[in-house]
């Protein structure tokens, strides 16, 4: 109970979002060697996937981690106090390599929003794929193993 008191707070604090952990799902799961995820249910029945690591993450890192995992992303919220984090931060790794590019376009930052770094991350799921929601596992030939079985989709309404 203490444990996903002190998530809450990470989450407000990191991203500005007043959630209230309704059900853990898995609970500080393995997803890398220095990695972490936890995945939960809030107090609306959505579903958000929370990951920390000691290492550097990117955005592309964490969106092939979704993956791995059986899940399907639906927002990747922005750190709190910056909505275009990712847009930002992705034009100025674009600039870095282009610098005397005026004109930038969204299709030529798409490459460039995947170098962002995302460490925490939290992320809103909108589907677990077949059921089943993996963690890393080094000694596994997949280096992935089954967590747990959970069946979730979201519906979207209007």
């Amino acid at each position: 109970m203490y444990d996903e008191l002190a998530l809450e707070r990470e989450i407000n604090a990191g991203f500005g979002v007043d959630m209230e952990i309704l059900q853990p799902i898995v609970y500080r799961v393995p997803i890398s060697r220095s990695a972490e995820a936890t995945l939960f249910l809030n107090n609306k029945k959505q579903l958000y996937l929370y990951i920390s690591g000691q290492s550097k993450l990117l955005l592309g890192d964490i969106k092939k981690t979704v993956s791995r995992m059986g899940l399907v992303a639906d927002i990747y919220f922005p750190p709190k106090g910056q909505p275009r984090y990712f847009e930002e931060a992705a034009l100025s790794k674009f600039l870095e390599v282009f610098p005397g590019r005026k004109n930038v376009s969204d299709e030529d930052l798409i490459f460039y929003r995947t170098l962002v770094s995302y460490n925490p991350a939290l992320i809103l799921i909108s589907e677990v794929k077949n059921g089943e929601i993996y963690q890393f596992d080094s000694d596994s030939h997949t280096s992935w193993r089954l967590a747990t079985k959970f069946a979730y989709r979201r519906i979207k309404t209007s």
